[in-house]
């Protein structure tokens, strides 16, 4: 079955975008809200480790401060990613991350539910 993509958006209201973009990037942040263990290899290269379940992404896409992309190198994940864009919103000027990633139709609300959850952990660990 095919993965069908979304996006969700979560305001972050007063959120400094440089704190933010470190904790989206940076595998030490990243332990913090994202993954039990996150390393970096060879520059672009992710290994992300939750339950002991080994997962390994390429970063193919970085502008700094703004977005991030990372895909995943599984065979059965060949055409599926998940993205992080930083944003203001227009009349608030607040900032909010926009996530992106894909799922099966059955799953994606649990998916989403998984998102809103590890959000708010970053929220928390963000002091807002």
């Amino acid at each position: 079955m095919k993965k069908e993509k979304y996006t969700i958006e979560f305001v972050l209201g007063n959120a400094s975008q440089k704190s933010l973009w470190r904790m989206l990037t940076d595998p030490t942040a990243m332990e913090e809200w994202f993954a039990d263990k996150v390393k970096l290899n060879d520059g672009n290269f992710y290994t992300f480790i939750w339950d002991q379940n080994i997962h390994e992404t390429e970063m193919v896409l970085k502008k700094p401060m703004d977005q991030v992309r990372f895909n995943w190198l599984a065979a059965d994940r060949a055409d599926v990613y998940f993205e992080f864009r930083i944003h203001k919103l227009e009349l608030s000027r607040v900032i909010a991350l926009e996530v992106t990633d894909f799922a099966l139709a059955e799953d994606k609300e649990d998916a989403i539910f998984l998102w809103e959850n590890q959000i708010d952990l970053l929220k928390r660990k963000l002091g807002i």
